[in-house]
């Protein structure tokens, strides 16, 4: 047996200890796998939940949806209130911890109301390496992750996810559109509502894995180092700096390091440093 079989045979083995089970999906390779493999486990006694809230991209939510049902896995979709919480939209460096509390305290009475008593996320071992509040949330109340528990990290999730015919096995990491808004920047809907829309332009024009932060009148795009060509051809550059201007940017830089996870938690401080990575395209 190798290590990969042995880390999905502990995570099935975890899986079993449930007698029903409610797994938040937000329509990505981490969370669609736990719910394939709590399918499995647990059959007709599985549920799907995704969180709707303008911190989320909409169209995240629809494939979250469109997948559990193509399982054959009943879903519920639970709307949470993030953008009423003075303490989130503060933004302070505990972001993550506050979305998480009112988060999963709506997944929770959704689950509740179904009879369902456990729940489970979809956090891997590579989590516990970067900056993650979030975590602390879904310990304290009580949601599991059953892929951590596994020792199942993101490369061991894709390899499953594509062995088990998924169709999130190579999609790219999304995230909330929070995380665009470097920490003490308050969170506004009017933020969240163009980082949205850039991010779109981004797509239609083949980009994935793509990010675009908010810096007030500024746009600093991150793609994959390996499209840092691509974007910056002469017609397609054009193209993105008009969209954006049309959208309320009045400058647009790309981050010549490349979309990395986790930026804004570079130092201790609120803000980002990398003013020497950026390369002005307008």
């Amino acid at each position: 047996m190798t290590q990969l079989q042995q880390k999905e045979k502990a995570l099935f083995n975890h899986l079993r200890q449930y007698p029903s089970l409610m797994v938040a999906v937000s329509g990505g390779v981490d969370s669609m796998y736990l719910l394939y493999a709590a399918h499995q486990v647990l059959g007709e006694n599985v549920l799907a939940a995704t969180a709707l809230s303008e911190i989320h991209p909409g169209q995240e939510a629809l494939l979250a949806e469109g997948a559990a049902r193509s399982m054959g896995i009943p879903h519920v979709s639970v709307h949470t209130e993030q953008m009423h919480s003075v303490e989130f939209l503060m933004n302070s460096r505990q972001r993550c911890y506050v979305c998480k509390k009112i988060m999963f305290a709506g997944i929770i009475a959704a689950a509740e109301k179904l009879g369902v008593k456990h729940l489970a996320h979809g956090a891997n071992r590579d989590d516990d390496a970067d900056f993650r509040p979030g975590l602390k949330a879904c310990r304290e109340m009580g949601v599991s992750a059953p892929l951590a528990a596994a020792g199942l990290d993101k490369a061991d999730i894709r390899a499953l996810s594509k062995r088990a015919g998924l169709s999130t096995w190579d999609k790219p990491a999304s995230g909330c559109l929070a995380t665009r808004i470097p920490y003490g920047s308050p969170i506004t809907r009017e933020k969240l509502a163009r980082i949205e829309k850039a991010e779109q332009v981004l797509v239609s024009e083949g980009f994935t894995g793509s990010r675009v932060r908010f810096h007030g009148d500024l746009a600093k795009i991150e793609v994959p180092e390996n499209q840092l060509e691509r974007i910056m051809l002469p017609e397609r550059r054009r193209l993105i700096v008009h969209a954006l201007r049309q959208i309320g940017f009045l400058f647009v830089t790309l981050d010549m390091e490349g979309f990395q996870s986790g930026r804004l938690n570079r130092g201790g401080g609120p803000a980002e440093s990398e003013g020497d990575s950026r390369l002005t395209l307008s």
